[in-house]
Protein backbone atom coordinates (compact mmCIF):
# COMPACT_ATOMS: atom_id res chain seq x y z
CA UNK A 1 0.00 0.00 0.00
CA UNK A 2 2.88 2.31 0.12
CA UNK A 3 3.18 5.32 -1.89
CA UNK A 4 -1.01 5.93 -2.79
CA UNK A 5 -1.91 8.22 -5.36
CA UNK A 6 -3.38 11.00 -4.01
CA UNK A 7 -5.48 12.21 -7.17
CA UNK A 8 -7.17 9.32 -6.93
CA UNK A 9 -7.53 8.68 -3.35
CA UNK A 10 -9.95 10.61 -1.13
CA UNK A 11 -10.22 10.85 2.56
CA UNK A 12 -14.01 10.88 3.84
CA UNK A 13 -14.69 12.06 7.38
CA UNK A 14 -17.30 10.24 9.21
CA UNK A 15 -19.53 12.23 11.76
CA UNK A 16 -16.86 14.09 13.41
CA UNK A 17 -19.25 17.26 14.57
CA UNK A 18 -20.00 18.88 17.82
CA UNK A 19 -22.91 16.83 19.22
CA UNK A 20 -21.16 13.36 18.11
CA UNK A 21 -17.50 14.28 18.92
CA UNK A 22 -17.58 13.52 22.77
CA UNK A 23 -18.82 9.73 21.73
CA UNK A 24 -15.09 9.16 20.82
CA UNK A 25 -12.70 11.41 22.18
CA UNK A 26 -10.48 14.13 21.58
CA UNK A 27 -8.04 11.26 20.15
CA UNK A 28 -9.97 10.36 17.38
CA UNK A 29 -10.10 14.18 16.30
CA UNK A 30 -6.83 14.72 17.07
CA UNK A 31 -5.58 11.65 14.31
CA UNK A 32 -7.73 13.14 12.11
CA UNK A 33 -6.50 16.35 11.78
CA UNK A 34 -2.96 14.35 10.92
CA UNK A 35 -4.92 12.70 8.25
CA UNK A 36 -6.31 16.20 6.67
CA UNK A 37 -3.11 17.82 7.23
CA UNK A 38 -1.32 15.05 4.92
CA UNK A 39 -4.16 14.84 2.32
CA UNK A 40 -3.47 18.83 2.34
CA UNK A 41 -0.17 18.40 2.06
CA UNK A 42 0.00 16.50 -1.46
CA UNK A 43 -3.85 18.24 -2.53
CA UNK A 44 -6.14 15.55 -1.91
CA UNK A 45 -9.96 15.56 -1.66
CA UNK A 46 -11.00 15.86 1.50
CA UNK A 47 -15.06 15.09 2.14
CA UNK A 48 -16.25 15.82 5.18
CA UNK A 49 -19.43 14.09 6.01
CA UNK A 50 -22.06 15.16 8.90
CA UNK A 51 -25.45 14.03 9.60
CA UNK A 52 -28.34 16.43 10.48
CA UNK A 53 -32.08 16.79 9.97
CA UNK A 54 -33.71 19.45 8.85
CA UNK A 55 -37.06 19.12 11.37
CA UNK A 56 -36.61 15.44 12.45
CA UNK A 57 -39.12 14.50 9.90
CA UNK A 58 -36.25 13.34 7.68
CA UNK A 59 -34.89 10.88 10.14
CA UNK A 60 -35.29 6.78 9.60
CA UNK A 61 -37.91 5.95 12.04
CA UNK A 62 -38.38 1.97 11.56
CA UNK A 63 -39.71 -0.42 14.44
CA UNK A 64 -36.57 -1.98 16.23
CA UNK A 65 -35.89 -4.51 18.64
CA UNK A 66 -33.63 -1.36 20.30
CA UNK A 67 -35.72 1.46 20.39
CA UNK A 68 -33.36 4.80 20.01
CA UNK A 69 -32.75 7.13 22.52
CA UNK A 70 -35.90 9.71 23.21
CA UNK A 71 -35.09 12.41 21.42
CA UNK A 72 -33.26 15.45 22.93
CA UNK A 73 -33.18 18.94 22.18
CA UNK A 74 -29.87 19.60 20.29
CA UNK A 75 -28.09 22.53 20.34
CA UNK A 76 -27.43 25.11 17.19
CA UNK A 77 -23.94 23.89 16.68
CA UNK A 78 -24.60 20.20 16.82
CA UNK A 79 -23.67 19.75 13.23
CA UNK A 80 -20.93 21.95 12.93
CA UNK A 81 -17.60 20.27 12.77
CA UNK A 82 -15.21 20.28 15.35
CA UNK A 83 -13.29 23.31 14.89
CA UNK A 84 -10.04 21.60 14.98
CA UNK A 85 -10.32 20.12 12.08
CA UNK A 86 -10.34 23.25 10.04
CA UNK A 87 -12.71 22.53 7.18
CA UNK A 88 -11.63 25.04 4.58
CA UNK A 89 -13.91 26.42 1.50
CA UNK A 90 -12.80 23.60 -0.76
CA UNK A 91 -13.49 20.77 1.12
CA UNK A 92 -16.02 18.86 -0.08
CA UNK A 93 -19.52 18.81 2.63
CA UNK A 94 -21.87 16.13 2.88
CA UNK A 95 -24.73 16.44 4.81
CA UNK A 96 -26.55 12.89 5.01
CA UNK A 97 -29.81 11.94 6.73
CA UNK A 98 -28.96 8.75 8.07
CA UNK A 99 -26.03 5.95 9.04
CA UNK A 100 -24.18 5.71 5.65
CA UNK A 101 -22.48 8.43 3.71
CA UNK A 102 -23.63 7.28 0.03
CA UNK A 103 -27.18 6.83 0.26
CA UNK A 104 -29.60 9.85 -0.93
CA UNK A 105 -26.59 12.18 -0.85
CA UNK A 106 -24.07 12.78 -4.61
CA UNK A 107 -20.62 11.61 -2.79
CA UNK A 108 -20.12 9.02 -4.99
CA UNK A 109 -21.12 11.15 -8.25
CA UNK A 110 -18.68 13.51 -6.80
CA UNK A 111 -15.83 10.91 -6.35
CA UNK A 112 -16.36 9.34 -9.79
CA UNK A 113 -15.95 13.10 -11.13
CA UNK A 114 -12.67 13.12 -9.74
CA UNK A 115 -11.22 9.83 -10.78
CA UNK A 116 -11.07 8.06 -6.84
CA UNK A 117 -11.00 5.20 -6.95
CA UNK A 118 -9.83 4.89 -3.20
CA UNK A 119 -11.04 6.11 0.05
CA UNK A 120 -9.43 6.31 3.46
CA UNK A 121 -12.20 6.57 6.13
CA UNK A 122 -12.63 7.33 9.48
CA UNK A 123 -15.11 8.88 12.49
CA UNK A 124 -17.59 8.38 14.47
CA UNK A 125 -19.30 5.72 15.02
CA UNK A 126 -16.99 2.63 13.94
CA UNK A 127 -19.61 0.50 13.54
CA UNK A 128 -22.60 2.46 12.77
CA UNK A 129 -21.73 5.81 10.67
CA UNK A 130 -18.06 4.46 9.23
CA UNK A 131 -19.13 0.80 8.91
CA UNK A 132 -22.45 1.89 6.72
CA UNK A 133 -20.29 4.45 4.48
CA UNK A 134 -17.36 1.26 4.58
CA UNK A 135 -20.31 -1.43 2.90
CA UNK A 136 -21.89 1.30 0.58
CA UNK A 137 -18.55 2.39 -0.69
CA UNK A 138 -17.37 -1.39 -1.40
CA UNK A 139 -20.70 -2.04 -3.11
CA UNK A 140 -19.84 0.58 -4.96
CA UNK A 141 -16.36 -0.77 -6.01
CA UNK A 142 -13.98 1.46 -4.02
CA UNK A 143 -10.48 0.66 -2.58
CA UNK A 144 -10.89 1.26 1.39
CA UNK A 145 -8.54 1.73 3.81
CA UNK A 146 -9.86 1.75 7.34
CA UNK A 147 -7.69 4.01 9.75
CA UNK A 148 -8.57 2.03 12.77
CA UNK A 149 -7.27 4.16 15.89
CA UNK A 150 -9.40 7.43 13.98
CA UNK A 151 -12.48 5.87 14.50
CA UNK A 152 -14.75 5.06 17.47
CA UNK A 153 -18.10 3.49 19.37
CA UNK A 154 -19.76 3.11 21.98
CA UNK A 155 -18.05 0.31 23.14
CA UNK A 156 -14.83 -1.68 22.81
CA UNK A 157 -16.62 -4.76 22.00
CA UNK A 158 -18.65 -2.72 19.10
CA UNK A 159 -15.68 -1.49 17.80
CA UNK A 160 -13.35 -4.31 17.56
CA UNK A 161 -16.14 -6.39 15.95
CA UNK A 162 -15.99 -4.23 13.13
CA UNK A 163 -12.35 -4.28 12.90
CA UNK A 164 -12.45 -7.88 13.31
CA UNK A 165 -15.07 -9.55 11.24
CA UNK A 166 -16.58 -6.48 8.45
CA UNK A 167 -13.78 -4.27 7.26
CA UNK A 168 -10.80 -7.18 6.55
CA UNK A 169 -13.24 -8.27 3.83
CA UNK A 170 -14.15 -5.37 2.40
CA UNK A 171 -10.49 -3.25 2.92
CA UNK A 172 -7.38 -2.31 4.05
CA UNK A 173 -6.25 -1.73 8.12
CA UNK A 174 -4.10 0.96 8.82
CA UNK A 175 -3.33 2.60 12.05
CA UNK A 176 -2.47 7.12 11.75
CA UNK A 177 0.62 5.98 12.09
CA UNK A 178 1.07 3.27 9.82
CA UNK A 179 -0.78 5.16 6.52
CA UNK A 180 1.36 8.19 7.82
CA UNK A 181 4.54 6.57 7.38
CA UNK A 182 3.72 4.71 3.93
CA UNK A 183 2.46 8.02 2.72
Amino acid sequence: MKDIDFTTTALVLIDLQKGIVPIGGDEIVEKSVQLVNRFREQNGFISFVRVDFQDGKDALTPETDQKPSAPQERPADWAEFDPRLNVQENDYIVTKRQWGAFFGTDLDLQLRRRGIDTIVLCGIATNIGVESTAREAFQYGYNQIFITDAMATFTKEEHEATLSYIFPKIGKLRTTQQFLTEN
